[in-house]
């Protein structure tokens, strides 16, 4: 059977014991719906509770809800119980921590997630061994960090990490550490091969009709490809670590503080790129006039918040999407040239080479 997760916005006056109230409703009434109540968060401070639910369909849960209590929830999703695990720690409902009857759960969905790591690097055959050694050296630094920080790791990409945290100050302290180690080890070892880079953001499990963590995850995840060799992180992630460490500002040396405008802005440049990437005739120009900006307004936002022209976003996002299509090996180099949007096959591998440091056909090579 499914298993969903709800999401319910409450009033200002319901309490941690209102809804675990609530959940011995459900639980009194759940076999009659066929569903069975696993678990569930409250989050006092944002007024959300988040029931864990195992059920024939949504329609059940919400008759459920319906009939035990009337508090039918706002959204609800399915789920993976082993995702919601890996997020949340926890499928079931937790220990009593007192005596009394009602088992009450005052513990928030609310979480940190920061995606952390390096660019595509890219290695030559006659280098790789080496390259790969100092890669895995790395991976393991980010990996023991974000652990002795309490961050769980959700998510292993090839060259990056995606870790949770309950708490914004352990995950802002885990990145000054992890940015602090990577520049002693890399001037230790005299390896500069390597950029690394992190996106902190944050968010609750369920946001409209949206999948689980996605609009944290997305935001994270863009951030993570926005930053150059600092930390960016959201303004929400901003504020609560300012509250958490008596109005501490971070440091605009290593971290890039984004304004909610600045995120909308950016968030609407991803989006807009995401769709349109690969049609060649896309141009810088276009940015402004599909996002309400003048050239000159994008060309000043994109440098000042990522130290990068348009011009150049637009290339390194195609050069990214163009190592995707190579690893597949399933095209041609000219073909992944034209699907990453490239006017010319070329100009495409003499790009490829100025980042990189390899030929296109080199790495197919060395991925074989």
């Amino acid at each position: 059977m499914p298993i969903y997760m709800d999401r319910h916005d409450v009033s200002a006056q319901v309490t941690a014991e209102v809804v675990a109230q609530l959940h011995q409703q459900d639980l009194k009434l759940q076999h009659l719906f066929g569903c069975r109540g696993l678990t569930y968060w409250f989050d006092d401070k944002r007024k959300t509770a988040f029931c864990l639910i195992e059920a024939p369909d949504k329609e059940a849960i919400k008759k459920m809800h319906d009939e035990a209590h009337g508090e039918v929830p706002h959204q609800i999703i399915e789920v993976s119980p082993d995702i919601v695990e890996s997020f949340l720690g926890r499928i079931e409902d937790p220990e009593k921590k007192t005596d009394s009857d009602l088992n009450i759960i005052d513990d928030s969905a609310f979480r940190v997630i920061m995606v952390t790591g390096f660019d595509e690097c890219l290695l030559s055959k006659s280098s790789a061994k080496k390259e790969d050694a100092d890669l895995n050296c790395c991976m393991d630094l980010l990996s023991e960090t974000l652990t002795r920080y309490e961050g769980q790791v959700v998510k292993q990409y090839e060259q990056q990490l995606m870790a949770v945290f309950e708490s914004v100050s352990q995950a802002i302290f885990c990145a000054i550490e992890l940015h602090s180690n990577y520049r002693n080890w890399s001037t230790k070892t005299h390896c500069k091969k390597f950029n690394l880079k992190t996106g902190i953001s944050a968010g609750v499990p369920v946001t409209e009709d949206k999948s689980f963590f996605e609009e944290a995850v997305h935001s994270a995840e863009q951030m993570f490809f926005l930053s150059d060799t600092r930390i960016i992180v959201s303004s929400e992630i901003n504020e609560l670590y300012r509250s958490e460490n008596r109005n501490l500002a971070l440091s605009r040396d290593l971290f890039v503080v984004l304004t909610p405008a600045d995120e909308e802005f950016l968030a609407d440049v991803m989006n807009f790129l995401e769709e349109t990437w690969q049609y060649p005739n896309l141009h810088v120009d276009d940015f402004g006039k599909n996002l309400g900006f003048s050239k000159s307004q994008v060309y000043r936002k994109m440098v000042s918040l990522i130290g990068m022209s348009p011009n150049s976003f637009l290339k390194n996002y195609r050069l990214n999407k163009a190592v995707s299509l190579l690893k597949k090996q399933s095209k041609s180099i000219a073909e992944v040239a034209y699907d990453s949007g490239f006017n010319s096959p070329s100009y495409f591998t003499k790009c490829f080479h100025n980042k990189y440091g390899v030929l296109p056909s080199e790495y197919i090579q060395s991925s074989i």
